[in-house]
């Protein structure tokens, strides 16, 4: 197994905030998830920002296809590396 950072793209802050704090409840992640904005290009509005949360998974143990069904129900997406 290798280590992984997995990406979430969240549509706003809110949604990121709540995800970031519900991923330990469902998986076994060992550090804390990191909140990122991410502007769209050429955007200065904070309405068009989406939100990362960004997730370390040493050892590869969180399964993309999970996080993926657990991402959408904020109407959000995982990144694919």
């Amino acid at each position: 197994m290798s280590d992984l950072r997995h990406v979430l793209v969240l549509p706003d802050r809110d949604a990121a905030e709540e995800v970031a704090a519900s991923l330990g409840e469902r998986f076994p992640v060992t550090e804390e998830p990191q909140l990122v904005r991410d502007a769209l290009a050429g955007e200065d509005d904070a309405e068009d920002a989406q939100w990362l949360v960004v997730v370390e998974d040493p050892g590869g143990a969180l399964d993309p296809a999970e996080l993926d069904a657990f991402v959408a129900d904020w109407e959000g997406w995982r990144e694919a590396p």
